[in-house]
């Protein structure tokens, strides 16, 4: 299993509520600061020409409809699970993630071959200073709003917020690249300095997109939590004298929410009653933790178990962790469940 690398904050720390709430804030300012600055910049590029105040101008617009794709999907991601949906509805986050890098990618992709054309047949930039105003105060509310962004993220792990922050990091770019721009061309006269500068935001463009795209396909693809919230739901559940050991953790992220599911071993001797009521001990103490998860327990006799797991359990299906764990535990060559 490879590593995992989050955000800051632990997918379903957050009851769900609480994430609606924080996510739901931080996608109306998006909307509302995304608006803003299409007018703003539409109005600069209008009077300017700027190669640079175009690149800045298109990928606010793209953010516009990024931001507004979040704003819906948070919400819909946090509907509680229907008769068709039973996991729930976590993974919208996920697609409007994967949409957003669609859309960068392509404007990074149509904004590189604007630069090359302005630099291969460069036109007069006009208005510098008024641009060059706009450019200003544009980066300061997008600074604004990444920074509260960041404060979500730190809180939620919302890969639909993240994503839209990548567009806004992108923005800022945009922005002080074409300062750059308006700022060389008013000092050397030499309009090549913007599509210079509109290029090296084409590229930004498309790097961020292949960021957003790896993180929501993590999710979409069902990738493992990072090994530190793997430890710590390990460590959560064999904490009890009761548990001999923990094997076949397997876990995921879905917008707001988390899966997990594992098999634990138990004394052999235990009245199905009792066997429960352990149960149902460990996954209070993950539900403290993780109050956003769904959790599933299957218990094993130490021992007496047979395999079972279907094709997972056929492919063996166990990690290193696992074997540390059972090693950790005194229980390498008594659990019982897959791969056993």
């Amino acid at each position: 299993m490879g590593d995992n690398h989050s955000h800051g904050a632990r997918p379903g720390g957050l009851a769900a509520h609480e994430s609606a709430a924080l996510t739901g804030r931080v996608t109306r300012i998006s909307v509302g600061v995304a608006a803003l600055l299409v007018l703003l910049k539409g109005v600069a590029w209008y009077y300017s020409g700027s190669v640079g105040l175009l690149a800045s101008a298109g990928d606010s617009a793209l953010d516009f409809v990024a931001a507004t794709a979040t704003f819906f999907a948070v919400r819909y991601a946090i509907e509680p699970a229907d008769a068709e949906h039973r996991f729930g509805h976590g993974k919208a986050e996920a697609f409007a993630s994967l949409m957003q890098a669609g859309l960068v990618f392509a404007s990074g992709a149509l904004l590189g071959r604007e630069a090359i054309d302005h630099f291969l047949h460069p036109r007069p930039v006009e208005a510098e200073l008024w641009g060059m105003g706009v450019m200003i105060l544009s980066t300061a509310a997008v600074f604004a709003l990444v920074s509260a962004q960041g404060r979500v993220l730190a809180k939620t792990d919302s890969v639909a917020v993240q994503g839209d922050r990548v567009h806004y990091m992108a923005d800022a770019v945009c922005n002080m690249a074409a300062l750059v721009g308006l700022g060389g061309t008013l000092l050397v006269h030499e309009p090549r300095i913007d599509a210079v500068a509109g290029f090296f935001v084409a590229g930004w463009l498309i790097w961020g997109a292949i960021s957003v795209f790896r993180e929501s396909s993590n999710q979409l693809m069902d990738r493992e939590l990072g090994d530190e919230d793997r430890a710590l739901i390990k460590a959560l559940v064999a904490g009890d004298p009761d548990v001999g050991g923990v094997h076949q953790l397997r876990t995921r992220a879905a917008g707001p929410f988390v899966h997990i599911q594992m098999h634990v071993d138990l004394a052999p001797d235990l009245s199905l009653a009792e066997a429960h009521h352990i149960v149902v001990r460990a996954e209070s103490r993950l539900l403290q933790a993780f109050p956003a998860a769904d959790v599933l327990i299957h218990a094993d006799p130490i021992g007496l178990a047979e395999p079972h797991g279907g094709v997972f359990g056929e492919m063996g299906y166990r990690d290193e962790h696992d074997h540390a764990d059972d090693h950790d535990h005194g229980l390498a060559g008594h659990t019982s469940g897959l791969g056993s």
